[in-house]
């Protein structure tokens, strides 16, 4: 199983640079990044933020979380926004139910409503 170190020091190493050269650069010290590749010491969450933002990794790559370089992709939906969604959803059906097709200003009429109550256009 790949660690932390092994994850820091790869990407250091594509780089070409020394651990010293690095360091100098990510405002550290040679001796604490090696330790850091070693695994003698974890990178405090600040280290990782930095290595993150300079790889352009994800800190879930970092941590060994995930061996996506982009992190673990999440598609959250907090319950109650899934409710209001239900909600305008049926909304804008319950509009679309009360107006006769091609009828003039229907779709005007239609768009006002919505947009007085809040509801999405879709």
């Amino acid at each position: 199983m790949e660690s932390i170190g092994s994850r820091l020091k790869a990407l250091r190493a594509s780089t070409g640079m020394s651990q010293q050269a690095f360091a100098e650069l990510a405002g550290s010290t040679q001796s604490s990044i090696n330790r850091f590749e070693n695994n003698q010491a974890e990178p405090p969450y600040r280290v990782l933020i930095w290595y993150g933002d300079y790889f352009d990794v994800s800190v879930d790559f970092l941590l060994c979380r995930t061996d996506k370089p982009q992190g673990m992709l999440y598609q959250y939906e907090p319950e109650s926004l899934k409710k209001r969604m239900q909600d305008k959803k049926e909304w804008n059906l319950f509009i679309e139910a009360c107006f006769e097709p091609n009828t003039p200003l229907n779709e005007k009429l239609k768009q006002a409503i919505l947009n007085l109550s809040g509801g999405v256009s879709e």
